[in-house]
């Protein structure tokens, strides 16, 4: 979790899970959804977390729902250099999205997202970014 910035990223903790903050914002509003156990793969996670998933995906989808209005969700388990199981929550976007002043694009739309090409942002944007997520979360 420290790779992606924990403690100070953890926008919502759960029994099983953590949802942070994605500092390189891939789209606007992208996210990394951990499994907080020493767990390297999915199947291997307690049963209740695989329960709690349930609400922890409501929750974010209906934040960033309301925050962002995004066309579709994608959730990346891509563990290739970070073992411990985890999803890139990756907002999707037909068009390009302003945010204060900012143009977000989604590169990859309509295909597969694009992880090597991040939208521009710093640590205040980013703040500002968390704060419009976190207005909306249950």
């Amino acid at each position: 979790m420290v790779k992606f910035g924990a403690p100070d990223n953890i926008l919502c903790d759960y029994r099983y899970w953590s949802v942070l903050f994605r500092d390189a914002q891939v789209t606007l509003g992208s996210l990394v959804l951990i499994a907080k156990g020493p767990e390297t793969t999915f199947p291997d996670l307690p049963r209740e977390a695989f329960t709690e998933l349930a609400e922890v995906t409501t929750d974010l989808e209906a934040a960033l729902s309301q925050a962002f209005a995004y066309d579709k969700i994608n959730y990346l388990m891509l563990m290739m250099l970070d073992p411990h199981v985890h999803f890139h929550v990756i907002p999707r976007y037909a068009a390009p999205q302003p945010f204060e002043g900012h143009e977000f694009t989604d590169t990859g739309w309509p295909g597969p997202p694009r992880l090597d090409a991040t939208n521009t942002s710093d640590a205040a944007l980013n703040t500002r970014i968390r704060s419009a997520i976190m207005q909306y979360w249950a």
